[in-house]
């Protein structure tokens, strides 16, 4: 027995001494001498991140139906802190952790410049010309499914869209909620942190159906001639990418360098350009210079490498602080009438659907249309894109996922501030 607990490994550690580091990290947290900094929090997080993900990967049902381990160490880092567990001075730590001090940033960053850069270049200009036309009719027909539900509710057309659809579909809380209640604000002359907290909840629960949605996708549908195996149209065997093996530590800080000069270009953009997110411009930028083949080969493997780099340590870590920063149960509990999770579940049902019938029209897998476009114009922007695709084992997905959820959520915002004064 205790021979085979030893062989037992989370995340390359054998059990006992993984145990041995959960004990430390719980008393250190008991203690309340965490430190409340890179170190402590992200050692908190990897620990808690791997753990849940192995658990959630063997409990039968989590692993077969409810999105295996993503989803449940998304949900048992949110149990955490809403039983408070995790005190919430660490609870907010990992809040600002997790945005203001850039953890999300370095890891949407290198999947985002990974992903393109690793991406053959006809293989990547041929499946965004087709993924573009089916996601916003995605979210075309989501928008009127779910006001026409609402309708039939007695809950409203005007209010179901407004306060649901358009929510789910702004591109997460930063660039999403948090602008969308401000426009709201100006349009009905409320209180901006009243509108926020009413539009949080379909926020949340939609991420939540999405990241379900995407990992029962990805099971019904896998194996099939539908299943592209993480690649939205069929390729030839000269269109897929050779995989970088050789890990080279300079040439992985190599990447890392470039990966964050684009994030930064980005960033500039986006000063002069506000409406526009930065992931956004960062997506135009490496995808432009794919096409014109302006990055050496070199270097583009080195970005994979910083990218096979943060996906192999950080993936887990991003979604223990996702759930433990980010979802809030007693929140959503509160919200959960049987009108509004319909509502929710229409436009997740309805923008997969779509996207997935569309999505072959178009000529992409069906499989995969229907995780980057119906459940990512779903989830919680960056953070959510990161849980739907985990979820799915889809990640290689990032940038179109990011290119749904930008743009949807831009049009969003365009179109709130001019629907809330005649729907509402």
């Amino acid at each position: 027995m205790m021979q085979k607990i030893r062989a037992t490994q989370v995340s390359g550690v054998n059990l006992p001494l993984y145990l041995t580091m959960m004990v430390i990290l719980a008393l250190t947290i008991a203690l309340h001498k965490l430190p409340l900094n890179m170190l402590g929090l992200t050692l908190m997080l990897v620990l808690l991140g791997h753990f849940f993900y192995y658990i959630g990967n063997r409990l039968p049902i989590v692993k077969s139906y409810l999105g295996g381990g993503s989803v449940f160490t998304i949900f048992a880092a949110a149990a955490l802190a809403a039983l408070g567990w995790i005190p919430a001075d660490v609870v907010t730590a990992t809040k600002t952790f997790m945005n203001e001090n850039g953890l999300l940033d370095v890891y949407i960053a290198a999947l985002i410049v990974g992903s393109i850069l690793g991406m053959n270049r006809n293989l990547l200009l041929k499946a965004a010309v087709r993924f573009i036309p089916v996601s916003l009719a995605a979210m075309v027909l989501g928008f009127f499914a779910v006001g026409i539900v609402g309708w039939l509710l007695g809950v409203g057309f005007g209010h179901a869209v407004m306060f649901v659809s358009m929510p789910m579909m702004a591109g997460g809380i930063g660039a999403g909620a948090v602008p969308l209640s401000h426009i709201y604000t100006q349009g009905l002359g409320t209180n901006a942190g009243v509108m926020f907290s009413e539009l949080i909840p379909a926020v949340t629960l939609g991420n939540v159906m999405a990241v379900i949605g995407a990992a029962l996708i990805a099971k019904v549908g896998a194996n099939t001639k539908y299943d592209g195996h993480g690649v939205l149209i069929p390729i030839t065997a000269a269109e897929k990418s050779q995989p970088v093996t050789n890990l080279d530590a300079t040439r992985i800080g190599v990447g890392m360098m470039l990966a964050f000069s684009f994030f930064l270009v980005g960033t500039i953009l986006n000063d002069f350009v506000p409406k526009v997110h930065t992931y956004a411009f960062v997506i135009i930028l490496v995808i432009i210079f794919k096409a014109f083949n302006w990055v050496p080969k070199p270097l583009e493997d080195s970005v994979v490498m910083f990218n096979q780099v943060i996906m192999g340590n950080l993936t887990h870590a991003v979604l223990a602080g996702i759930g433990l920063a980010l979802i809030d149960l007693n929140v959503l509990a509160h919200s959960l009438t049987w009108q509004f999770v319909l509502l929710v579940l229409t436009s997740v049902l309805v923008m997969g659907l779509a996207s997935a019938v569309i999505g072959q029209l178009f000529g992409l897998y069906p499989v995969e249309a229907a995780i980057a476009a119906g459940m990512a114009d779903n989830s919680m922007g960056g953070t959510g894109n990161v849980a739907v695709l985990s979820a799915a084992n889809r990640m290689e997905m990032i940038a179109f996922a990011q290119m749904a959820n930008r743009m949807g959520g831009a049009i969003v915002l365009i179109l709130g501030g001019i629907l809330i004064r005649f729907l509402h």
